[in-house]
């Protein structure tokens, strides 16, 4: 594994992805992190959520990052996934009106 950043908490700061998926203005990125557990270097992969944006009236591009572990990703895809269907099936209602 190459270390080209020092750690803060575990965590290597300036780290680089190793994978990425852009979809519009929302970006996922797989890291490869690095811990010491019990004298040893173990690798551990985490997950950046993005959604790039810019404000009203603003040239500059902002985005909101969530972080997160391999183990949050199912419980992130679920909860989105139930809400759209409440959106969806709201959304439909209203049409039937």
């Amino acid at each position: 594994m190459k270390q080209n950043a020092k750690s803060k908490g575990g965590k290597k700061m300036g780290n680089k992805p190793i994978k990425t998926y852009n979809c519009g203005n929302i970006r996922a990125a797989i890291f490869l992190n690095e811990r010491e557990v019990n004298g040893n270097i173990v690798g551990f992969k985490t997950i950046s959520l993005s959604r790039s944006f810019k404000k009203k009236d603003e040239e500059i591009w902002r985005s909101e990052v969530i972080n997160m572990r391999r183990n949050d990703l199912q419980k992130a895809i679920l909860v989105l996934q139930k809400t759209q269907e409440e959106l969806l099936l709201d959304s439909k209602e209203e049409e039937e009106e």
